[in-house]
């Protein structure tokens, strides 16, 4: 169950994009941006403030890949494996991040929420292989080493 302050925020929310179901899109991204994923019970509660199905809530939400029913943490990384970074070997980098982090294909996200890493298709800078992206930013020529060092970049131990 959800501390009422979230209903609060998906109120707030919903009130900048008004109560209308062609809201629903902008609702949830913003919901997602507020809480790193997006809680279930805030998606069935936006459904019926906005005048759609929770069904078709539901719908929306699984079928882009940017929404995210789990929680993530605060750097999301990104590890290309497009065809260009697969050969430029990115999978050495992938594994370089879960061991350093206690991650597997299985276990995305460390436990004190800092550190998700998901694999994705494409990145769109295949010129820049291997490259993976930590939330927005783009991390060109990546190796395990740099990848290590990024990481220990992000927990304030290095640099």
């Amino acid at each position: 169950m959800l501390d009422q302050s979230y209903y609060e925020k998906a109120d707030e929310i919903i009130a900048r994009y008004g109560k209308k179901p062609s809201a629903l899109i902008p609702v949830m991204q913003d919901i997602q941006s507020a809480y790193r994923y997006l809680p279930g019970e805030l998606l069935t509660y936006t459904a019926g403030q906005i005048g759609v199905t929770e069904a078709k809530a539901y719908s929306v939400a699984t079928f882009y890949e940017n929404f995210s029913f789990e929680p993530k943490g605060k750097y999301v990384i990104k590890v290309c494996d497009g065809t260009a970074c697969h050969v430029r070997k990115s999978m050495p980098i992938l594994e370089a991040l879960y061991k350093e982090l206690g991650l597997s294909k299985k276990k995305h996200t460390t436990d004190d929420m800092m550190f998700t890493v998901e694999t994705v298709s494409c990145l769109g800078a295949c010129g820049l292989a291997p490259t993976l992206m930590v939330n927005e930013e783009v991390h060109p020529k990546m190796s395990p080493e740099k990848v290590i060092a990024l990481i220990q970049e992000l927990r304030g131990e290095g640099a």
